[in-house]
């Protein structure tokens, strides 16, 4: 969110810097009503000024007993006008803040230059893909052969893009949530959060899904709620409208939630399977920090969701975003791929990413640093990590010859020391 002061005095920079991420913002619109406002600021002004001098004179015309009613008529109508343009004055400000929570993030200096994904610098890969003696099958067809995958009879519920999962299909999302909460909580120092998975316009507004992601979002009929796209939203949202002590800081909370998604204007790849679903279980790393630690609290926030990874030995790697493939919020993002065999590619299954102020200012959250005035925290999440693709990691990394499925052996602890998924087809 930008404020009004930094897009009249830094419209030019903000355009520049954004580049390409900038393509739907209406700059020549925001200038001119930039232009308005600084016109209709300077009328009020001179008219606030006038309304002192001739005030004034009122007050004087009294002190002398001079007849003072045709001054006062003339103050009580200068009034109204004023009241007049304020009130087009906030119309005008009403709309620039309009088009300010719908202009992006500016872009750290250390983001790599570059219009769309194939421009992403890789940083760094861990483990090795696994060669097979026969040809890799796809996540749901595995699944769907172990009978714990049911994508037909989801649909048969609710419609496309959702699934069921079933015996060790259903014990496999459990445990790998347990996992990952117990590495946040015991290694990383995570508190855990529970929040609603319900949320108000205000909240989407200020982790930034609204005004311009409308559109990406479930709306219930008859009540102004939604449903929460990520555990982002409520729980940075927790914190709306205060002010935190200096002492607060850094603050680390994870949630397990179900995440909800139109996927609008998503069509051919990934519709089938557990790829880009509707719903979704996904456990969330949300921090807040002081400015100057954000950067390096992006490193270890990365660092905790590759912890999981590791854990379950499966290979990955992680970019860092280029300038035209960074989110709408996000100064930084670190991309976690996992690799699957399937498709012969790494695939995204964690985004880690540092907001700056971005979100802080739009949810109005602050913190008093110690003998100073109150300033904006900064803001990180990212997956720690999306439990459906997780699911894809170990079908697709983990199958065997015989269709059967191994679990790794962070996992069996949590599965009843299961240590391979067998076939058990539902009626």
């Amino acid at each position: 969110m930008y404020d009004l002061r930094s897009l009249r005095d830094q419209l030019p920079a903000i355009r520049d810097q954004l580049g390409p991420r900038g393509v739907d913002v209406p700059w020549e619109e925001v200038e001119k009503l930039l232009q308005d406002r600084r016109d209709r600021l300077s009328q009020v002004e001179a008219l606030r000024h006038q309304l002192k001098k001739g005030s004034d004179e009122v007050a004087r015309l009294k002190r002398a007993k001079q007849p003072a009613e045709e001054a006062v008529a003339a103050m009580r109508a200068l009034g109204d006008n004023i009241a007049i343009q304020e009130e087009h004055l906030r119309a005008i400000e009403v709309e620039l803040e309009e088009h300010a929570l719908r202009i992006p993030n500016l872009p750290h200096d250390t983001v790599p230059q570059g219009t769309d994904a194939s421009q992403n610098v890789e940083i760094r890969r861990w483990g090795e893909p696994p060669s097979f003696d026969f040809p890799p099958k796809p996540h749901w067809e595995i699944g769907e052969s172990l009978g714990i995958l049911d994508f037909k009879r989801a649909g048969k519920i609710t419609g496309a893009r959702f699934s069921i999962a079933l015996g060790a299909g259903a014990q496999l999302e459990r445990a790998l949530t347990s996992l990952m909460l117990d590495i946040h909580l015991r290694k990383h120092g995570y508190t855990e959060v529970l929040p609603p998975y319900l949320v108000n316009r205000d909240a989407m507004t200020g982790t930034g899904q609204l005004p311009k992601f409308e559109q990406d979002l479930f709306h219930l009929r008859d009540d102004e709620y939604l449903l929460i796209p990520t555990a982002e939203v409520p729980v940075t949202n927790m914190y709306r409208d205060e002010i935190l002590p200096d002492t607060a800081l850094p603050i680390r909370h994870v949630a397990a939630t179900p995440c909800f998604r139109r996927e609008a204007g998503s069509y051919g790849q990934d519709t089938r399977g557990l790829i880009r679903v509707h719903q979704f279980h996904k456990v969330e790393l949300v921090a807040f920090t002081a400015p100057e630690e954000s950067y390096a609290e992006l490193e270890r926030l990365t660092n905790a969701a590759e912890t999981v990874l590791q854990a379950l030995e499966l290979p990955y790697r992680v970019v860092s975003l280029c300038r035209g493939d960074l989110g709408f919020g996000a100064a930084k993002t670190y991309d976690l791929e996992i690799w699957v065999p399937s498709q012969q590619a790494y695939r995204e299954i964690s985004s880690c990413s540092n907001f700056e102020a971005f979100q802080t200012r739009r949810a109005n959250i602050r913190f008093r640093p110690q003998g100073g005035k109150p300033a904006y925290p900064h803001t990180l999440n990212g997956s720690g990590v999306a439990v459906g693709r997780t699911i894809v990691a170990i079908l697709e990394n983990y199958q065997q010859e015989d269709g059967s499925v191994l679990v790794p052996h962070a996992l069996r602890p949590y599965m009843n020391g299961i240590e391979r998924i067998i076939s058990n087809p539902a009626p």
